[in-house]
């Protein structure tokens, strides 16, 4: 199956989601393999406007899967603990605090 690649001029993806990557090389990332890193930043920076756009791009199940599954080190506390009560997510507290982005 072919990936879809995310151009800088990629008209598909909102500019404000583009800002949102800003760590991530635009022309590298694929909306398909690298959906789990671009839920997880939408999640933790986005507006409501990014957050509709994923919706309709990903579907919610595919949000709750990977705030069922939350990749380490990579959530801010409030935002998983948000996202996993409106997606009716039960996290074990092993799951959540090392989910969690720590501060240094």
């Amino acid at each position: 199956m072919k990936q879809k690649r995310i151009k800088k001029g990629n008209p598909g993806l909102p500019k404000a989601i583009k800002s949102i990557l800003w760590s991530y090389d635009l022309r590298d990332v694929s909306l398909e393999r690298d959906k789990e890193i671009i839920i997880t930043q939408v999640l933790n920076y986005g507006t409501r406007e990014d957050i509709k756009w994923l919706l309709k791009t990903y579907g919610e199940e595919e949000i709750k899967k990977v705030v069922a599954n939350p990749r380490s080190g990579r959530w801010w506390k409030k935002v998983l603990n948000f996202w996993a009560k409106i997606l009716d997510v039960n996290l074990s507290k092993e799951v959540f605090e090392n989910a969690i982005i720590k501060d240094e």
